[in-house]
């Protein structure tokens, strides 16, 4: 199932996506289905064409984004850095969370912005010291993810709370995908419509499951929690007017605009 968030001239809904992109439609749910599971409001008024409404980020954390860095060999290298040999994780503020098609502004502070594109988990369930075996258990699903990057800050602050966590920085969707194995997922980057990222989620050095069971042994995880599990090679910089689209198989794509 693709579980979306949308506005019409309401509040935003959520709602369940079926069709096509251009062709397809949204249906309106009961609640937040984190919490009130996924039921469908009854009545014709309840389904729009997804043309007709606007996609909206397909989840605010109420509590964390975490991210976890340098999780492609390929990647490590091209930042000029080895592989790390656990996971290198970092916390984001739910403010920085965007939408599709939602233009983000390049920060004031940073003359070196930079994309990359990735695979983000969602969290269903509240948990702690999760088993490999078990991680599955305990996923909602899967959304697309742009860790839109100030690397002048990252240098040179010594931690990577401003340069990853500005304002608008970490845009999600256009959905979430319930049902997908993430082992072997194509990701690919294109800036101004040119191919610059062309990775697969088979080169992650620590895999999902993995990752969700280091990542609860320090944090209790919560419904809507989102990982971030790290881009391939081919990260590069972004300037105002630039159009970045990350797609990922078996999920969608998310596009943004970018301006000062």
């Amino acid at each position: 199932m693709r579980i979306a968030r949308f506005v019409t001239d309401a509040e935003p809904s959520y709602g369940l996506v079926t069709g096509e992109p251009g062709e397809g439609t949204i249906t309106q749910l009961v609640g937040d289905p984190f919490y009130q599971g996924i039921q469908q409001v009854p009545g014709v008024e309840a389904t729009h064409q997804l043309e007709d409404v606007r996609l909206v980020a397909p989840i605010i954390p109420r509590s964390k984004v975490i991210g976890v860095g340098k999780n492609y060999a390929d990647h490590a290298k091209e930042m000029g850095g080895e592989a790390p040999v656990s996971p290198l994780l970092f916390l984001v503020p739910n403010t920085a969370v965007s939408g599709p098609n939602e233009p983000v502004t390049l920060p004031s502070f940073s003359e070196e912005v930079s994309y990359e594109a990735e695979l983000a988990v969602v969290i269903g369930r509240i948990c702690k010291d999760v088993p490999v075996e078990r991680v599955p258990e305990v996923i909602f699903g899967y959304t697309v993810a742009n860790d839109v990057t100030a690397r002048d800050a990252q240098r040179t602050d010594g931690q990577w709370a401003r340069a990853k966590g500005f304002d608008g920085s970490t845009p999600l969707g256009p959905w979430i995908e319930t049902e997908l194995d993430p082992e072997d997922l194509t990701i690919i980057g294109q800036l101004n419509g040119e191919t610059v990222q062309d990775g697969t989620t088979a080169d992650m050095i620590f895999g999902v499951p993995e990752l969700i069971s280091y990542i609860s042994q320090a944090f209790t995880l919560l419904p809507g929690d989102v990982i971030l599990t790290g881009t391939p090679a081919g990260v590069g910089q972004l300037g105002a007017g630039d159009r970045f689209d990350a797609e990922i198989e078996g999920i969608g794509t998310l596009t943004n605009h970018f301006r000062n």
